[in-house]
């Protein structure tokens, strides 16, 4: 694999980490505020893209 490739790779990754770190963040507000069709969503997408 071209060092191109793998750096590219790796900041993909390292931004979708940072995308579901923020999908569950938002999952535990919408817990903490009983937004319970908006947990399950969240959730849902975070789990996913995990």
């Amino acid at each position: 694999m071209k060092s191109e490739t793998r750096n590219v790779l790796l900041k993909a990754y390292a931004q979708l980490q940072e995308i579901i770190d923020e999908l569950y963040e938002a999952d535990d507000r919408a817990i903490a505020n009983n937004d319970f069709n908006d947990t399950s969503l969240l959730a849902s997408r975070a789990d996913i893209f995990y």
